[in-house]
């Protein structure tokens, strides 16, 4: 088994930053794919950010790349998530989530979720 434990969210103002961080632990040898996905409040969870394990390839939702930015610390074992010049529309539940499968795309077919953080973008 892997669990997993997000970290750094909170309230920020519109145009603030937020780093988000996902701890990762147990079985992690198996683990290919680290992800972050986020659900605001009524609305579907949605695909926000996908990073290999290794840290080399990174993929994102088109709507989020320029302000978000995954990384991995491998020596670590935790996935960031620098989020900037945040939005209202950005507020939500933020959950990290790991595969054992080496693909990047926006499905949520993850083996493992953290709790989520929240997130709170005011106006």
């Amino acid at each position: 088994q892997v669990q997993l434990v997000e970290s750094g969210g909170g309230l920020v103002q519109a145009g603030g930053s937020l780093r988000l961080s996902c701890a990762a632990s147990g079985r992690t040898f198996s683990l290919a794919a680290m992800g972050w996905f986020r659900q605001a409040p009524g609305k579907e969870r949605e695909f926000v950010a996908a990073i290999t394990w290794s840290g080399l390839n990174t993929y994102y939702a088109a709507s989020l790349k320029g302000r978000f930015t995954i990384s991995r610390d491998t020596a670590k074992n935790t996935a960031s998530l620098q989020m900037n010049s945040l939005k209202p529309e950005d507020t939500g539940v933020y959950y990290c989530a790991a595969r054992n499968t080496r693909v990047l795309d926006r499905t949520p077919n993850y083996d493992y979720w953290g709790q989520g953080t929240q997130v709170t973008v005011s106006s």
